[in-house]
């Protein structure tokens, strides 16, 4: 049995463990938390490595992007360095590939978005890939990365000047904590709303979803929310405050769906090449064969 395992810096309560068959392959899909501890996630993956298929890095990302380059997180890099053996992602080419097709097809397949939608990307350097597909459709889209992760009221409104933010901050960025950015352990369980207006505009909330919780506001009625990594407690309290249609991009696995670095873990595992030798028209391939398709619930 393939093993992939998930060492995410965020909360243990959303830990879980799947077994399910791809191709062929059965795989043990697992997630779990150190509630913010970075030097307990580093120490799981050197005391596992060599012993899981491939790990992914969850609740950071061990690079950011803009369009044409990408900026490593030294926090996440640290974590991941512990690995000599197993293969380490943190879902970057996820974000990519799947997600960006994901936007186009709720485009052009299941007719949800439209051009001229308003949009809101909580992050965009988190996903460049559907930072990108977002203005291909034709969204009026802010991205919220001065917003949410810097806590300056500043809507960016263009992917150029998304572009340009990304190239002139994130090599600074990069060597912050974190947690600073970023919520992390238990403050992922907090609620605070922050920028409603922002909320409010936009027909399509997209993004990270721990961003996404944290700080929207109560009412989030007849919005669409295109994320991932929700668990059933999630979609509740979605339904809850009036979202109309959950769609994650990353497939349900049981009864929650995994984040990115879970689905860039699992192709890896059941690909057996090495991610530094795969391209995105690999992961692209991979996708096709197994036939993933994001999940679309209407909650009310």
């Amino acid at each position: 049995m393939k093993k992939v395992l998930s060492v995410s810096i965020g909360s243990s309560k959303r830990d879980k463990t799947y077994v399910g068959e791809f191709l062929g392959e059965e795989v043990e899909v697992g997630r779990t938390g150190t509630d913010g501890d970075l030097k307990k996630a580093g120490q799981i993956i050197k005391e596992l490595d060599g012993k899981i298929d491939c790990f992914g890095i969850g609740g950071t990302d061990i690079y950011l992007w803009s369009s044409k380059r990408k900026y490593r997180i030294k926090d996440a890099w640290n974590i991941a360095k512990n690995a000599k053996i197993s293969p380490v992602v943190d879902g970057g080419e996820i974000k990519h590939t799947l997600e960006r097709q994901v936007i186009k097809d709720l485009v052009n397949v299941y007719k949800i978005i439209q051009k001229g939608d308003k949009a809101l990307l909580v992050s965009g350097v988190d996903r460049i890939g559907m930072a990108e597909a977002l203005d291909e459709v034709g969204c009026e889209t802010v991205y919220g990365d001065f917003l949410f992760a810097l806590k300056i009221n500043k809507p960016i409104k263009s992917l150029k000047e998304l572009n340009f933010v990304a190239a002139t901050l994130l090599p600074i960025m990069g060597n912050l904590p974190f947690k600073w950015l970023y919520p992390t352990g238990k403050k992922q369980e907090e609620f605070k709303p922050r920028f409603p207006e922002q909320f409010n505009r936009a027909r399509i909330i997209a993004g990270d979803f721990h961003y996404i919780r944290k700080y929207m506001p109560m009412d989030m009625s007849g919005k669409i929310i295109v994320t991932n990594t929700t668990t059933k407690e999630d979609v509740e309290l979605l339904k809850g405050r009036g979202v109309k249609t959950l769609i994650t991009t990353t497939p349900r696995m049981g009864d929650r769906s995994f984040g990115t670095n879970v689905l860039q873990s699992l192709i890896v595992a059941i690909s057996g090449m090495r991610p530094e030798n795969m391209k995105w028209d690999d992961y692209s391939a991979w996708i096709k064969k197994l036939d993933l398709k994001p999940s679309i619930e209407e909650l009310n």
